[in-house]
Formats: structure tokens, sequence, C-alpha cells
């Protein structure tokens, strides 16, 4: 199992360097990954490690089984089979109340894309609708395309995929599963293939990008957990702590940028109050005011890192 998954899991850590410079990486600190993975970031975090401890987290059970094998050369790091969003429960448990720093990073991993049968991918034709981050869900991909109304799936479409062509393309959906349930990802491409004309298919790149980024974001709840959790980070953050967060789309990126601005100054007071009255105290400070981006060397190298930003928040 090891020597096969250590081929698999060979995914590039997009931002590496940035990452490693905006933890401000303390030897004796506090460090919690939550979206683990390959462990990519974490064992070079855990590399500038003495007397400290890692945290790693993900929901991915190939995930958990990789990274416990790449860093079990670290005594102080632990891995744990969770969602990010249960962060602070996975830290109170260890008896943690504080940390030095906290790193998402919100893509899809190289080898989820890469292993057919998870799904992900719609590049593999034959591979079943899954896209679970974590197997241990029931739900699938599948019982969405099937499942879900037009207005639904349109709405999802529209919002996480931000693809013009969203009404088409759930219209089809629809049409074609009422004649045979849609099971693989090319039975979605067909729908979608039908539902863009293909003079703009030829400048598009693959037409199903967005769709399948939208169920993939509507299955796993994504948006809706980094929403959910931006506020629990920054509380757990120490004094000069660190939040550092990867994102790969507009949706993910403006939650982050909003969630980091209105923490750095949550005043609800109106501009004409002289003085706050709200009460409302600042936590931190935005350290990005324009988000990281890789390298044109980096995006060379990895095409996937192309569309990652990088912003960090400062805990005061």
């Amino acid at each position: 199992m090891g020597m096969e998954q250590e081929i698999v899991f060979r995914h590039k850590s997009v931002l590496l360097d940035e990452v490693l410079e905006q933890l401000n990486i303390r030897e004796d600190g506090i460090y919690v990954d939550g979206t683990l993975g390959g462990a990519g970031h974490a064992g070079e975090v855990c590399k500038r490690l003495k007397g400290g401890t890692f945290i790693g987290i993900d929901q991915d059970a190939d995930a958990i089984a990789v990274a416990t094998e790449r860093l079990a050369k670290y005594p102080f790091a632990k891995v744990v089979r969770s969602n990010y969003s249960e962060m602070k429960q996975v830290l109170n448990e260890l008896g943690i109340k504080k940390v030095n720093g906290i790193l998402l990073d919100l893509g899809v991993s190289s080898y989820q894309l890469d292993t057919a049968e998870r799904g992900f991918s719609y590049m593999e034709e034959d591979a079943p609708l899954d896209m679970r981050m974590d197997h241990r869900m029931e739900m699938t991909a599948r019982d969405i395309v099937n499942g879900y109304s037009e207005a639904e799936l349109y709405r999802i479409i529209r919002d996480y995929g931000e693809d013009p062509f969203a009404k088409n393309i759930a219209k089809h959906i629809v049409m074609r599963r009422e004649k045979k349930e849609l099971q693989t990802c090319g039975d979605l491409n067909e729908a979608i293939r039908a539902a863009i004309p293909m003079k703009i298919q030829k400048n598009l790149g693959h037409p199903s990008k967005r769709t399948f980024q939208a169920i993939r974001i509507e299955l796993n709840g994504e948006l809706r957990v980094l929403q959910n959790t931006l506020d629990d980070m920054i509380d757990l953050l120490e004094e000069d702590g660190r939040l550092c967060i990867i994102t790969f789309h507009s949706l993910e990126d403006r939650i982050v940028k909003s969630g980091f601005k209105k923490r750095e100054n949550p005043c609800e007071c109106p501009p004409s109050f002289p003085v706050c009255v709200c009460g409302k105290k600042s936590a931190g400070k935005v350290i990005t005011r324009k988000p990281i981006l890789p390298s044109e060397e980096e995006c060379e190298i990895n095409k996937r890192a192309r569309s990652a930003k990088l912003r960090v928040f400062e805990r005061s």
C-alpha cells in the first residue's frame, strides 16, 4: 500500500515557499494543517519544528493513510481524520486551546483528480459520478445530478460554477436523465456538451469544468464549511499567530477576503459617529492587501497552481 500510494500522491504543494514564509514558523510553535492531503506543506512545516506540535486534519481516508506514513518520523505530529470545520473540537480533545499558525489549501488534490474511480475529473468518461471528499458520506454527485430539480441544478451551476450556460446545462441534464439515469462522468459530459454551442466550446477549454466544480462544491458543502469556520480559526490563534488560506476560485477567495476584512474592522457604527459605540474590537490585521499569487515559474511547472491565491490574517 505504501509504495503504491507514494506514487499516486506525488502532489505538488502550491505556493509552498510563500506559505512557509507567511506562517512565521517558530521552532516550538503549534501548527495546524486543516487540509492535510499528501502532507506536502505539512512535511516542510514539520522540518522546521523543534519542540513544537503539528496537527494535520483531513477527511479523506487515502490522504490520512499517506500523510500518517510520511509524517511518522516526526513524533510531535498528530494526524486526525476529520473535516477542518471540526478543528476547534479536534484541538480541544488534544488539550490545545491556542495555536501559532493554521493553513488551509482548498484545492482538490492531484491524487483525487487523477484517481478515476473518485469521479472528480471530467476527463474520466467511464468514472462513476462520485466526487465525495469523505467516503463516509452517503450522498454522491450522482444523487445531485439525478435528484435535484432543474431550478436547483441551475442555481448551483450558476452560483458555484459561474457558468454563463447554467440554465441550458440544467435543462439538458434533466432532459437526459428522464430517458436514462446519469451514472458516469461521460453521461454528464454529454449533457453539458449538448447545452453549449460548439463554436463557444472551441474557445472554452473543457465545457464541463465549471459544472463539475459546482457539483463538487455543493456535494461537499465547501463554501458553507469555509464561511462557518473562518471565525473559529481566527479565534484559535495566539497573538501574532497567522492563518494562511489558499483558494482556487473567486467564490472562496471572496469569502476569505471579506471574512478577514470584517475581523480586522468589525465596527458597525455609522460613519457619522465620532467614536465607536458598538464595542466590536479588531481581532488582528490582514497581512495581504492583495493576495499572494504563484510565480510564472510555478505556473509553468504546475498548471493547477494558476488560479491559486494566498491570503493571510495575523491575530493581535
